[in-house]
């Protein structure tokens, strides 16, 4: 199930809020101009259903965020249970960091752990299949996939060259739990 935990950015023992309705978490990252969203497939999704297919069945959905955010490029991203360089991939993710667009993933399949540091908190959004989050450009963040990671992604992007990250330097993601410790 979805889940939004806020924290104090200076706190990461004690939640401010943890909430697993949905409404809620949409409600309370639209404040800060998050956007989170709960898509459904128009048609059955499977082990054995081709990229191109899944974009397919959420195609109505993907045209309307193509138009409204200016979205050029969308992709599937698919990781297995099992993978032996899960530990490097999750690495990859697991600092601050912002980029010159918007981050925007929709969970087809498995989970992944967002944490926003948006003014003076954390925001650690557990997203599951069905959920989208866009992360606007420039908002500092780190992502957790877990530490033996299984997911299906749609993303999309506005630069055509995809997933540019730019280090805070700082070390905050290291304060606060992990995918595996939170859920």
């Amino acid at each position: 199930m979805s889940q939004l935990t806020i924290f104090a950015d200076c706190n990461a023992s004690n939640a401010l809020l943890n909430t697993q309705d949905a409404a809620q978490i949409a409600a309370e990252l639209n404040k800060v101009n998050v956007r989170f969203e709960q898509w459904q497939a128009s048609a059955v999704i499977n082990a054995d259903t081709s990229h191109e297919d899944i974009i397919a069945a959420y195609s109505k959905d993907i045209e309307r965020l193509k138009q409204q955010g200016g979205y050029q490029t969308v992709d599937v991203i698919s990781l297995a249970k099992g993978n032996l360089n899960a530990a490097e991939l999750r690495a990859k993710f697991l600092f601050e960091h912002t980029h010159s667009e918007d981050e925007v993933r929709f969970f087809v399949k498995g989970q992944g752990l967002f944490c926003l540091h948006i003014n003076d908190k954390v925001y650690q959004v557990l997203c599951q299949q069905g959920d989208l989050i866009s992360v606007p450009e420039l908002t500092p963040h780190w992502f957790d996939m877990g530490s033996d990671p299984e997911f299906t992604a749609i993303r999309l992007f506005n630069n055509t060259e995809g997933w540019v990250a730019q280090s805070t330097e700082s070390e905050i993601a290291k304060q606060f739990p992990l995918l595996d410790s939170s859920s």
